[in-house]
């Protein structure tokens, strides 16, 4: 679990390691990153919606013995997913440069952002593809393939970036086109074997008409994972519109820098938190209470004892973090003090983490969307939006709108948990 996050990872910050260091460009560079993040997560919604909602049913269907039902749900899922795919291309494509001023874009910034995400778009469907067909080999047993999905699109992107960006001189461009050809060839891999002879379940488009009662049935599974990357994407254009208006494109790059330290600081913990899952959801199945109240606490612990270590770290050296991705003197000034606060009390996100890990565990979906969509939709962006003009706190009011939102949705979740679920684990069937 934790070497398949590790990959996906990387596969995501790539990019903006090499794009901060091209030579006198880099800190622009980076902010046109940030603000196409919400195209990149708009489109990772869909391939999830239609991907991680049709998987489960799939493998449903696979256990009951119905091969023909368990097919048939892949192969619509994955109609649906070249379907929105195109329509985000054309659609993304033809409204790209109003919506990258709507996120934040300035003039100066709008040509780097605009040319990497029109490149970026035209790929859209290969991304659809990788992404959102993979979750159906990992459903068929091979779970090794699944990884080599995304091991395929890291290797090639880390290959391939200096190539475009660096010896090409292409620039942010370059670092499009190597993560499309990076996409391509993830996608290629997922097609290969879902047409090939070692998939169970064929990826068949014969004689298909699509079945819209199946669509539907994939499309409610998949609504929850929708809608936590759709709060990602509107946290992304409250914090980039903000900046733009309290702190230029500087902060705009800061912020990309600081999400980028949260990916890699935050990979780890939900890796055990997800890990955890498993044993958490194996023992209440077996009417194993005290062994699910271990698990829990035990993943409790160490991601109390993680994230505190982080935090310990990102104080002591927060510039060490920052020049991974950018050694700008003017950047690094900005966001050393921003570190400090978007980090402040990251040990609060262990909670969040452990809450909505036990909820998913045990079947609570509902609560584990209602509290990210708590932590999100009503804590995260009102403040950012509401913060900054509080006290003259101008960004750093988007900065501390990350850490009062872990705190207040943190709690809430972890408090709930113990007080929904615990008292049911108090007898052992």
């Amino acid at each position: 679990m934790l070497i398949a996050q590790l990959l996906n990872l990387l596969y995501n910050i790539v990019d903006r390691i090499y794009i901060g260091k091209i030579p006198g460009e880099g800190t622009l560079a980076l902010a046109s990153i940030g603000l196409c993040f919400p195209f990149v997560t708009l489109i990772t919604a869909f391939a999830n919606l239609f991907g991680l909602g049709g998987a489960p049913l799939c493998a449903m269907a696979r256990g009951k013995g119905n091969r023909e039902g368990a097919q048939g749900i892949m192969v619509n899922a994955g109609f649906m997913l070249l379907l929105s795919g195109a329509v985000l291309t054309v659609l993304g494509i033809a409204f790209h440069r109003p919506l990258l001023y709507l996120f934040g874009a300035s003039e100066v910034t709008y040509p780097y952002a605009s040319s990497y995400i029109v490149i970026y778009l035209l790929g859209t469907l290969c991304v659809m593809l990788s992404l959102g067909l993979n979750p159906y080999i990992n459903c068929q047993g091979f779970a090794r393939t699944g990884m080599l999905t995304v091991a395929l699109g890291a290797a090639a992107n880390i290959v391939l970036d200096p190539i475009f960006i660096f010896a090409l001189h292409l620039g942010v461009r370059g670092a499009a086109i190597a993560t499309v050809l990076s996409q391509f060839l993830s996608a290629a891999w997922v097609v290969k074997f879902l047409t090939g002879k070692k998939a169970e379940l064929k990826l068949d488009f014969r004689g298909f008409c699509p079945d819209w009662h199946c669509i539907q049935r994939i499309t409610v599974l998949g609504i929850a994972s929708f809608v936590m990357s759709f709060t990602d994407m509107l946290v992304q254009v409250a914090c980039n519109s903000m900046l733009r208006g309290f702190g230029g494109d500087l902060y705009i790059s800061v912020m990309t820098v600081l999400n980028s330290v949260r990916q890699i600081a935050q990979t780890p913990v939900l890796a055990i938190a997800d890990g955890a899952s498993t044993a958490i959801s194996y023992n209440y199945g077996a009417g194993l209470y005290k062994r699910t109240r271990d698990a829990i606490r035990f993943m409790t612990q160490i991601a109390i004892g993680y994230t505190m270590l982080v935090w310990m770290l990102v104080s002591l050296f927060p510039a060490l973090f920052i020049r991974i991705f950018n050694q700008d003197a003017e950047l690094v000034a900005a966001a050393v003090p921003a570190l400090h606060i978007y980090f402040f009390g990251f040990v609060m996100m262990a909670f969040q983490y452990a809450g909505q890990s036990t909820f998913r565990a045990l079947g609570r979906a509902k609560y584990a969307v209602f509290f990210s969509l708590l932590r999100k939709a009503f804590i995260v962006v009102p403040l950012t939006l509401l913060l900054p003009y509080c006290w003259n706190l101008g960004v750093s009011g988007v900065f501390a709108a990350e850490p009062v939102s872990n705190c207040i949705g943190g709690l809430a979740c972890y408090l709930t948990m113990r007080h929904v679920v615990m008292p049911e684990l108090k007898m052992e069937n």
